[in-house]
């Protein structure tokens, strides 16, 4: 035998030996990408979120927001969502029912509260009570809210003015929009003198003012669940573990939102 042959077997031995070596050392983590399907009124604080998600864990999550019914509906069609935050209990039951969603994984997340906002240079405080006059204050303009029939901001809207006796006076001046933060930004433009929106989206926006909260027995209880789809991917139930988390609680908190899990 030579001493080429040798060489060369010990170079092969060598590099089997290497080989092995690497192939049996941990892959290293790679990092995961979700999709969310969030409530519109969620965006300031859930964008804070997932920006402070993917610092401390080096995931991603890619939020889509929309009107809680929009979103549902995509999710009825296909589309590809793993987690879904919607502003009211009635749109995730539809997806519970339809066996989209993972049942054991829906939970409460958080509460928040209905108000009357108006541009800020304009506003001025306004008791909200039964038969106030809220379709004279509008003269010839109208209140700008989401979608009455199907956006949870609006039905809440459309329940409170009802509780209170004002609906038909005022369904005729309503300025609906696809979504709260739309709404919001109605009044916010001056384009609408008024606008019913969430505590939350008021305080998000720095040109309204609230100039009276309804009462909280004029509307159902503003919850927020969430729940893993059925299609779930990736590091999904670990951002919703996330948000129930120290760090997600206080943006929440900051934002005005109720906290229902701690």
């Amino acid at each position: 035998m030579t001493l080429l042959t040798l060489t060369r077997r010990a170079a092969l031995t060598l590099c089997a030996g290497l080989f092995a070596t690497m192939t049996a050392l941990p892959a290293p983590a790679q990092a995961g990408q979700i999709t969310v399907f969030a409530a519109a009124s969620l965006k300031t604080a859930l964008d804070q979120i997932a920006a402070d998600w993917t610092t401390d864990t080096g995931n991603t999550a890619v939020v889509s927001y929309a009107g809680s019914s929009q979103l549902a509906r995509q999710i009825q069609q296909g589309a590809p969502a793993d987690l879904f935050l919607s502003a009211d209990e009635a749109w995730m039951d539809t997806l519970d029912k339809a066996g989209l969603i993972q049942t054991a994984t829906r939970e409460d997340l958080l509460g928040n509260a209905l108000v009357l906002v108006a541009p800020k240079a304009a506003a001025a405080p306004l008791a909200i009570a039964k038969g106030f006059d809220l379709a004279g204050m509008l003269g010839d303009n109208h209140v700008a809210m989401a979608l009455v029939d199907s956006v949870p901001a609006g039905k809440y809207g459309k329940a409170a003015l009802t509780s209170l006796g004002v609906w038909d006076a005022v369904a005729p001046k309503v300025a609906q929009s696809d979504n709260v933060r739309a709404a919001l930004a109605l009044v916010a433009t001056g384009e609408a003198p008024f606008g019913i929106v969430y505590a939350t989206d008021a305080a998000a926006e720095p040109r309204v003012a609230v100039v009276g909260t309804f009462p909280e027995d004029s509307h159902p209880p503003i919850i927020y669940p969430a729940a893993l789809t059925k299609t779930a991917q990736g590091p999904a139930a670990d951002f919703q573990h996330y948000l129930s988390g120290a760090k997600a609680v206080a943006v929440f908190a900051q934002q005005g939102f109720t906290v229902l899990k701690k």
